[in-house]
């Protein structure tokens, strides 16, 4: 996260590429539970981040948070779009004043989801993309907390995002259109909690590489 300009250009890319290569696979499962549009919205978002890059290489670390979220915010529409606006709009505000590096991004990010937990008034277990991102959260703190090297932290977050999006599938959806469809959502994967753990595990690779 050092070479910042650098960084910002290749975790768009990464996140425009894995969205990509499986958005059929969501486009499925969110017409199964869903409005059937996440995946559209969602590259929609990335490619208007794309369109910014070169004036997001030039902020600091606590501006570039908060144009992501309001480009989010304002591009991708729906709740995904406040959702995800809302991760980095709060990081954002949680970063201001301080240097960001790998010491406090955990912080940064569990206060980016306890937001998202707010303004979707729902929480882990809910059948949403917040069963992703809660262990994630807690395991970077903990990680982070026992001084554990940052990649193999991200080794670890990637495989609670993965374990988090899998338990989706057994749930009963308390949440948007999922929640009008009872004991039915029952067997299907949240899309949101899917594409949040795509783009985690990109990311997260694309900075091991780094």
């Amino acid at each position: 996260m050092s070479n910042k300009a650098e960084s910002v250009a290749i975790l768009i890319n990464a996140l425009q590429l894995t969205i990509e290569t499986h958005q059929d696979e969501v486009a499925e499962l969110d017409r199964a539970i869903g409005d059937g549009d996440h995946v559209v919205n969602l590259q929609r978002g990335l490619n208007a981040l794309e369109a910014l890059s070169d004036e997001l290489i030039n902020l600091e670390w606590p501006p570039t948070f908060m144009k992501i979220g309001m480009t989010l915010m304002s591009t991708m529409g729906g709740a995904s779009g406040s959702l995800f606006g809302t991760l980095f709009i709060s990081m954002a505000k949680a970063a201001k004043d301080k240097q960001v590096d790998l010491a406090t991004f955990s912080a940064i990010f569990a206060q980016g989801v306890d937001s998202v937990k707010q303004r979707g008034k729902s929480d882990i277990g809910e059948k949403t993309m917040l069963d992703t991102l809660i262990p994630v959260a807690n395991s970077l703190l903990d990680d982070a907390r026992n001084n554990i090297e940052f990649n193999q932290a991200l080794e670890s977050a990637k495989q609670y995002a993965v374990s988090g999006m899998q338990s989706t599938k057994a749930l009963l959806a308390t949440k948007g259109r999922a929640s009008f469809l009872g004991e039915r959502a029952i067997g299907h994967i949240d899309p949101g909690a899917r594409t949040s753990q795509l783009m985690i595990c990109a990311i997260a690779d694309a900075l091991i590489k780094g």
